[in-house]
């Protein structure tokens, strides 16, 4: 992104709502402002309304929901009500859960390009757009691959990219990591801060796994459920009233050790530490699991058509065992 965006916020007032047919209400008189410029982290459970709320920001709730409405939602004080998504997404740009339901073109620099081309971008503008978020993201490399042979987290940063080359001036974005390894998450979080801190772009991000995110947000928005109390503030006061299982676990040692500011990161925990002078004790042993392995695993050779995924793999699991398989994106787990 070479040009600074228009700096704009959003102000969402009393709003409710609830799903077609539903009794209960999944919203109930919200209220909320997202900064411009600022880095806003929404966590909480599934089914807490964290994806509804995010879709108000940008129309699609109520306008392809359906169901009843109330309140006002404004962003760039255009009141959503009378706006229809595609006119909203000169604004905003959302990044949904699932990125295989916003492709919708066949090859990676026409999906990123098939905004622009809506907008009616001049073309000139338009590969330069595209350009930009490609190596932004470090994607470069997907230009030409087809959209369908992309895996999971290739296609949500490819999402991502083609929300950017609007050039919203708040970006939405629904877990944008579920699907990434972590040297794809840190590129993708690493990008939004960028675009936040040298941009003035507005992010407003929902996650489960905090430890990514919220060290470098400036805002924090928990939402428990309807008819549960929302918590809005700091990062730091946030996850102070927070069920202690919903934190990240430096948080959680954090407020075990009665540290106050409490720490964000592990640089912060250290130094917390180090003035402390105490330490934590040290976590008791894993039982030892043994016994003859129930799955048996050598040399394993296996590929789609002319690519080998995997080669000469050796495994065993024995009863009682935990295995955490691990790997980038692509990789063949």
């Amino acid at each position: 992104m070479s040009a600074t965006v228009e700096r704009a916020g959003a102000t969402v007032e009393g709003v409710s709502f609830a799903f077609p047919g539903a009794a209960v209400p999944v919203l109930d008189r919200v209220d909320w402002a997202v900064g411009s410029g600022s880095f806003t982290l929404v966590a909480g459970p599934s089914g807490s309304g964290k994806s509804t709320l995010l879709r108000c920001l940008n129309g699609l709730v109520p306008h392809y929901s359906g169901g009843r409405f109330g309140g006002v939602v404004r962003v760039a004080g255009i009141d959503t009500r009378g706006s229809a998504p595609r006119l909203l997404a000169r604004h905003v740009g959302f990044v949904s859960q699932d990125p295989e339901a916003q492709v919708v073109m066949p090859r990676v620099d026409e999906e990123i390009a098939f905004g622009l081309e809506r907008r009616g971008v001049p073309r000139g503008t338009m590969r330069g757009r595209v350009e930009d978020v490609l190596g932004l993201l470090d994607i470069a490399h997907l230009r030409h691959r087809e959209t369908a042979t992309l895996s999971g987290g290739e296609r949500q940063r490819v999402a991502v990219a083609a929300a950017l080359a609007l050039r919203p001036s708040i970006l939405v974005l629904d877990e944008p990591t579920s699907q990434l390894d972590p040297q794809g998450a840190e590129d993708v979080i690493a990008a939004l801060v960028r675009l936040n801190e040298e941009y003035g772009l507005a992010v407003v991000l929902a996650e489960h796994r905090l430890e990514r995110v919220v060290a470098h947000a400036d805002r924090m928005r928990f939402v428990a459920g309807p008819g549960l109390a929302t918590v809005d503030g700091i990062p730091a006061e946030v996850l102070a009233r927070m069920d202690p299982i919903a934190v990240p676990p430096v948080v959680t040692l954090g407020r075990a050790m009665g540290w106050d500011p409490l720490p964000l990161t592990i640089r912060a925990a250290r130094a917390s530490a180090e003035r402390d002078g105490r330490r934590p004790a040290a976590p008791p042993d894993d039982p030892v699991i043994g016994g003859d392995p129930v799955v048996r695993v050598r040399g394993l050779a296996t590929g789609y058509g002319p690519q080998t995924v995997l080669r000469g793999v050796d495994l065993d699991l024995r009863p009682g065992e935990l295995l955490a398989l691990v790997g980038r994106n692509g990789s063949g787990k």
